[in-house]
């Protein structure tokens, strides 16, 4: 997207032109004061949509700018053009311009990948990197595997695809897709089954979502139904992809998982995107913790997800030291569906409802507190329902019970930290912040004499919203059970609710009885932040081709954001949504792949570090072997936990028993010349940090620095289970101003106990 076009968007779906409008209608852009809006609007948008209807009945708003300009675009006749005029906080108009080209991606733009100079520039967008993605499989069809304009496959390239059950290799493949590879042996060797489709075919649409996030092509026009309209494209679309299905529906065993990292390593991948993760287990019983590190001792970047087992803390696997564990978190991006009551006031809450008709207009509106009571609903069926879901877990309930009950449609109440996997309603729903339940339920009292009535639209793109990213309460938190002497996750990335492609045998969902297919998906989870890194990577590689596996995973840690789109610290959304976020949940922070080409500094590290820090958790040497297959003797001299990672994490005695603990770091300088840097502490309040040095300084590139960190002090549970975790920084900042390489700190009385 070009700079100009780079503007803050809020995308409503403009049903095409009927009979009901003008011949005479034609779109424009609205400018609109945002200092003169009355008191009493929610917001600016509520607002605008006030102001059109007064104006213009009937009127579709398509766009919400707040940003390059405030105000919105509309498509409206002539005549009432001239009333929006003299409404209060107009400004200017001008025709909309059919020649300007839209570009509506929007995780690239939200990670900043799209700018001017930016990351997508300077590695031409991933061409020619190799990322493997072990999955359910691809559908090749989708447009996403494209190969447009790519010149021919790396010579480098050893794999292939392989040809099976409605999968013919020679017209799957291409310049984009360059290996497809199935294994299953054993799925055969654990279970009598059949399976229906033997071959690389994705019948899930996991695999294919996850694949085309991380790499795929641009493909204009998609939407899920109408949401998120616009260009779908991965984070390294130039990046060829190489697909091993490992993950089956007649079942998945680590065996073929193993299998696939090992073909995807023979094969030449540059980086390994893997969506998926086993819990409590050791290294050596972790097949992805062994197949990643025979990946990263031949150069291979392996991106892993943290889990959805939050929000608990110790839940997270993929705690493996030698990978790049990803959190997940929202963007500045929300589906709605806008509910406008009566009395003119709009309230906009969110909801994925994929069903037509797209809009409900003036229904009956009713309030039945809970909706526990199926009689009460029933006898409501032809009704708009209000529900109070805010008490804990009442949201599932109440959604259930007005399905059920088949309601016109329904509203609901929560604060449910879980609320975004709701949001998939198969009958018209809404989720509304308890906040708007006083304007909603005056409203329905106000009535009480005639009759409350709502009217509802679908298919409603907010975007640009505020806060984000917020960490989602789904992500699973650190301290790593396998590893807790590192800080894990590494970093936090787009998850929850992404558009990408999808299987199109595969069931989206269910409207009533309906069963609905299509192209693209929404989905969450850390399967889908975990190929946004792994894209961002292979646009690293991209650039760096000499850099480790381990200064690649330094360069998007320290270069990671830990404050959101308000600048502010990153939220939780656990609770409230008003904590600010732990490394324990967030890591290291947000990626920040524009910063993240030029840290600075790097953390570097190597199978031999992952070797004594092995020896120092107490790995059999039989066990070590197992993990880094290694033909010589095991070396255990020199076998430390503190591993050289961008990141802190020291352990206390809950019971309040002063301790000290100790790190050594060693930093390598990639910057182009001689630098000088300075430390900067921030946060663990009532713990003394020191530094030393506190100055580190370069004479040249690749020169490297040691430096040791001392936290002393002490730590104390206010109840039996209620473990403390303190959060602070550590930022060297260069005296040019030019760099700043921050490692998060984590003070904690959580169990250090590890599998």
């Amino acid at each position: 997207m070009w700079p100009w076009l780079a503007l803050a968007l809020v995308a409503l779906y403009a049903p095409a032109a009927s009979a009901d409008i003008a011949p005479a209608a034609a779109s424009y852009i609205v400018h609109m004061d945002k200092s003169a809006m009355p008191t009493g609007f929610e917001s600016h948008l509520s607002w605008y949509e006030s102001t059109l209807a007064a104006a213009a009945p009937g009127a579709d708003m398509f766009y919400v700018y707040d940003h390059a300009m405030h105000g919105f675009a509309a498509r409206l006749p002539a005549a009432e053009l001239e009333t929006l005029r003299r409404s209060r906080g107009f400004v200017s108009c001008y025709p909309d311009d059919a020649r300007v080209v839209r570009d509506t991606t929007h995780t690239p733009e939200f990670l900043g990948l799209s700018a001017a100079g930016g990351l997508w520039e300077a590695s031409e967008y991933g061409e020619d990197v190799i990322v493997g993605v072990v999955d359910t499989g691809v559908w090749p069809e989708s447009a996403s595997y494209r190969d447009d304009g790519l010149p021919p496959v790396p010579a480098r390239w050893k794999g292939f695809c392989e040809s099976g059950t409605l999968f013919d290799a020679a017209k799957a493949c291409n310049r984009k897709l360059v290996g497809a590879r199935k294994f299953n042996k054993g799925v055969f060797a654990n279970s009598n089954v059949t399976i229906a489709v033997n071959s690389p075919r994705d019948t899930d649409g996991h695999g294919t979502h996850t694949s085309s996030t991380a790499a795929g092509s641009p493909v204009s026009g998609a939407s899920f139904f109408g949401y998120a309209r616009g260009t779908a494209r991965g984070m390294a679309p130039r990046a060829r992809v190489a697909v091993y299905k490992a993950l089956w529906e007649e079942g998945t065993y680590t065996s073929d998982i193993l299998a696939a990292i090992d073909q995807a390593i023979a094969d030449g991948v540059d980086v390994l995107s893997l969506s998926l993760g086993i819990n409590f287990k050791p290294f050596y019983k972790d097949p992805i913790a062994i197949g990643a590190f025979a990946a990263m001792q031949r150069g291979v970047f392996v991106s892993t997800s943290a889990g959805n087992d939050g929000p608990n803390l110790g839940y997270l696997h993929n705690g493996t030291p030698w990978v790049l564990t990803v959190a997940s978190g929202t963007v500045d991006r929300k589906f709605s569906g806008i509910v406008r009551l009566g009395d003119g006031t709009t309230v906009i809450g969110e909801s994925l409802y994929p069903g037509t008709p797209t809009s409900i207009g003036n229904a009956g509106l009713v309030f039945l507190g809970a909706c526990d009571n199926s009689t009460a609903l029933s006898m409501n069926r032809d009704k708009v329902v209000l529900c109070n879901a805010t008490s804990t877990e009442s949201l599932g309930s109440a959604i259930y019970e007005a399905q059920q009950a088949n309601v016109r449609a329904g509203l609901f109440l929560t604060n449910d930290p879980f609320r975004e996997l709701a949001e998939h309603f198969e009958f018209p729903g809404v989720i509304l912040s308890p906040q708007d339940a006083p304007a909603l339920l005056h409203y329905i009292q106000r009535s009480s004499r005639g009759t409350p009535k709502a009217s509802i639209k679908f298919e409603v793109t907010v975007v640009d919203t505020k806060p984000a990213p917020v960490v989602a309460t789904y992500s699973s938190r650190g301290p790593s059970a396998s590893c807790p002497t590192v800080l894990k996750p590494d970093v936090l990335a787009p998850g929850s609710l992404i558009l990408a492609s999808w299987a199109e045998s595969a069931t989206i969902q269910n409207v009533g009885e309906q069963l609905l297919f299509g192209k693209f998906n929404i989905i969450s989870g850390t399967s889908m932040s975990c190929p946004h890194a792994s894209g961002v990577a292979a646009l690293l590689r991209a650039v760096h081709p000499e850099w480790s596996p381990a200064a690649v995973r330094s360069a998007m840690m320290t270069t990671a954001s830990a404050s959101d789109n308000t600048l502010a610290p990153i939220k939780d959304m656990n609770g409230q949504g008003n904590e600010a976020a732990t490394p324990l949940a967030i890591g290291s922070g947000h990626i920040d792949p524009k910063r993240a080409v030029n840290p600075g500094l790097v953390y570097d590290a190597g199978p031999e570090d992952y070797v004594r820090l092995m020896c120092a958790m107490n790995y059999t040497k039989a066990q070590i072997k197992t993990v880094a297959q290694l033909m010589a003797a095991v070396d255990c001299a020199g076998a430390s936990l503190d591993l050289n990672y961008p990141s802190f994490i020291a352990f206390f005695d809950p019971d309040g028993t002063a301790g000290e603990r100790k790190f050594a770091r060693e930093v390598t300088n990639v910057g182009n010349g001689p630098a000088s840097y300075s430390a900067k502490v921030k946060g663990l309040k009532g713990l003394t940090l020191s530094v030393v040095p506190s100055r580190l300084v370069f004479g040249g590139k690749h020169e490297k620095k040691r430096y040791t960190v001392v936290i002393r002090g002490q730590l104390k549970n206010k109840a039996p289970n209620e473990d403390v975790v303190l959060h602070g920084s550590l930022t060297w900042v260069d005296d040019a101003g030019k760099y700043t390489v921050r490692s998060p700190i984590v003070a904690t009385t959580a169990s250090s106990a590890q599998l």
